[in-house]
């Protein structure tokens, strides 16, 4: 970090929409921070509350919305700690309001809330003329378009903090850009300063996932070791004028901030270090360097950007038929043989629906449903491609189709619940499940079409 320059300090309170709740509110209580970004936002997690907010306009933020920011309010506001997050997700606007509404019913005004608006394209990618690039769906079955939202920068959030936003909620927006947007309002940075903004792309990148760079999703016992799990504390982010870095967390809580855990976040959902590409900056990773300078300290230098792409990546959410499932469980001598005559059984059956079943997995979890077995200790074997492995001594099969229609889904777990009587021996265990599916493409829109707003709730 260098000298003489101002340092914010901006923690990660959620790396997706069902990260727990209890290390934010303890970043809110205890890391003297300036702002608390949370990222909740998946790629078809916008198209799923895109369908619950046509059932009821009130609806399409996050779920857990209530519970998150009524834990983390009192806190947040008390100790003056600023908040943006994504989720406002497919209804920024009723996010907006239930925020407000919870400010009130807990007292803690005055409070100004922020919904960024505009990620929303749609109408765009119907219509056709502003898209770069066309998704087939687009092309082919418009009529079964569910969503369609811009990856925004972190441009409207700066514009809403300058305005006073308290808290700010966005939509579909870039996961870094959620943590840059406060560094270039706090210090100062310019929307063209392509080096800095690589910079600042580099923390937020570190921060997006949370707990992922304090030892979550890095531990692997005998290899790499990480203190007190069930207590993982969140990353906290000291960010300098220049650029500067340190990732660090609370004192006392679970986990660990290393050089290890900084790599392995860095090169995470990473495609080319050189062009790691967002709507604010094309960053420059491959000249980051991470220093050891303390206890669960990592400094950060190096990285820079080269000019954001005219173009926004859009993703395209769309109803592609419906999945449905069934599972069952043996055990016992032969567990393999009565799985594998389960699965079958059940596939001849459901091949009996013919183009209603659209394509069909049948696995034994624990011999070839993940990986090609291992050796767990029996004296048996059993053939898995071209090898020979243990025979375990208990399964589950599990049968999943992609069909066309509701009927052909709940199908499915309708034959692997029969094979209660109607299969091998000694089955139980028997769920299934149906679900629309909600597939994905991406596109590219030309950036100069889409159009930003902001829109306020005001308490006190």
């Amino acid at each position: 970090m260098s000298a003489g320059t101002r340092t914010i300090r901006i923690g990660s309170g959620a790396g997706f929409s069902g990260d727990r709740i209890e290390p934010a509110v303890a970043l809110a209580e205890h890391g003297r921070l300036d702002y608390l970004a949370f990222e909740c936002l998946a790629e078809r997690t916008i198209a799923l509350a895109i369908r619950e907010r046509l059932k009821n306009p009130t609806a399409g933020y996050d779920p857990l919305l209530d519970e998150r920011l009524g834990a983390v309010l009192p806190a947040a506001t008390r100790n003056r700690v600023r908040i943006i997050s994504n989720m406002g997700a497919a209804n920024p606007i009723a996010a907006a309001r239930r925020t407000a509404d919870i400010v009130r019913e807990r007292g803690l005004g005055p409070l100004k809330i922020a919904a960024v608006l505009g990620d929303d394209v749609l109408s765009l990618v119907r219509a056709g003329g502003s898209l770069i690039e066309t998704p087939t769906v687009v092309k082919s079955a418009s009529s079964e378009l569910i969503s369609a939202n811009a990856y925004l920068g972190c441009e409207s959030i700066v514009r809403a903090l300058e305005q006073g936003a308290d808290v700010v909620l966005t939509g579909r927006v870039a996961d870094p850009s959620l943590f840059l947007a406060p560094l270039v309002h706090e210090l100062g940075w310019s929307l063209d300063d392509w080096s800095r903004l690589g910079r600042g792309t580099v923390v937020g990148h570190l921060l997006e996932c949370a707990g992922q760079v304090t030892g979550g999703y890095f531990a692997d016992p005998g290899y790499k070791e990480v203190p007190r799990l069930a207590d993982l504390g969140f990353p906290i982010a000291e960010v300098a004028t220049d650029a500067s870095a340190v990732i660090t967390k609370l004192d006392g809580s679970g986990g660990k901030v290393s050089v290890a855990t900084c790599k392995e976040q860095l090169l995470y959902e990473l495609h080319d270090p050189h062009r790691y590409i967002t709507p604010d900056v094309v960053a420059d990773f491959s000249t980051v360097r991470f220093t050891q300078v303390g206890p669960d300290r990592v400094a950060i230098e190096g990285g820079g950007g080269a000019a954001r792409p005219e173009t926004l990546k859009v993703s395209v959410g769309y109803q592609e038929g419906y999945a449905g499932e069934g599972q069952i469980s043996y055990a016992g001598p032969g567990a393999v043989g009565r799985g594998r005559l389960a699965l079958e059984i059940v596939a001849e059956r459901l091949r009996r629906l013919g183009e209603d079943i659209v394509d069909l997995r049948l696995e034994l979890i624990g011999v070839d449903a993940v990986s090609l077995g291992r050796d767990t200790g029996s004296k048996s074997a059993v053939r898995v491609g071209a090898r020979s492995v243990a025979e375990p001594s208990e399964v589950r099969a599990r049968i999943a189709a992609r069909t066309r229609t509701l009927d052909a889904a709940v199908k499915v777990g309708r034959e692997v619940e029969a094979l209660y009587t109607n299969g091998p021996a000694g089955g139980g265990g028997a769920t299934q499940s149906v679900r629309p599916v909600i597939a994905i493409e991406s596109a590219l829109l030309k950036r100069a079409a889409v159009k930003t707003s902001l829109h306020w709730e005001i308490v006190g």
